[in-house]
């Protein structure tokens, strides 16, 4: 711990000694940005293997915000909220854990070349032995999950729905099922539907981590 604590330490003093040519270096498009991501992701790595990092900002207004998390691991959990409990107060910008909930929630994503409506993906959310089991449905479902790039515009939407945190620690498993052709008739609501549902549902479990299937 006491290692992990003294990498923590020189990850913010890398961050404090380099975070204003960073971001010059983003809004001029020059070299020395990527090389500065790359230290960064170099000494998160070193840290915990699963730590992650973006940078958001609202329409060039309001401090950037530089955001971590953990790619869905929650045995990393932990890890995010010391990193960024540690983290300086700088000017300019904020440091936050994991990905929050958005209002409004995006109507489509566009990941690589895939355009992804929300409208597209269904769900069920069912609380099965005191366990909150997500389903989510969608047309030819990928043999391989991580190949395809209608799964992650799906995992950024559930991040925008209920909320990277909450998603790790509360829904147990996550399953991707093939579309009916009426939904409704086999008791689906539309993905946009997530939030309200799983708000109802969400104190009937305990924290969790979660599998995905």
């Amino acid at each position: 711990m006491k290692h992990n604590r003294e990498q923590i330490n020189d990850f913010w003093q890398q961050v404090e000694q380099t975070i204003d040519l960073l971001l010059h270096s983003q809004q001029e498009s020059h070299f020395e940005a990527d090389m500065l991501l790359n230290q960064y992701s170099d000494i998160l790595r070193e840290i915990d293997s699963n730590l992650t990092f973006h940078f958001e900002r609202d329409e060039d207004e309001g401090p950037v915000e530089m955001i971590f998390g953990c790619d869905g691991y929650p045995e990393s959990i932990g890890m995010v909220l010391s990193l960024v409990g540690a983290a300086p107060k700088l000017s300019g910008i904020q440091f936050k854990a994991f990905n929050h909930r958005y209002d409004p929630v995006p109507g489509f994503i566009n990941v690589g070349d895939e355009y992804c409506e929300l409208t597209d993906y269904w769900f069920a959310l069912r609380l099965v032995d005191a366990k909150l089991r997500l389903e989510v449905y969608m047309d030819d479902v990928p043999k391989e999950l991580d190949l395809d790039p209608r799964v992650e515009a799906v995992m950024i939407f559930l991040d925008a729905l209920i909320g990277e945190y909450e998603l790790m620690t509360r829904i147990w498993s996550l399953d991707w099922l093939e579309r009916p052709a009426d939904p409704r008739d086999y008791g689906l609501r539309p993905l946009s539907e997530l939030r309200e549902v799983f708000d109802r549902n969400k104190t009937a479990v305990a924290p969790i981590g979660m599998t995905m299937h």
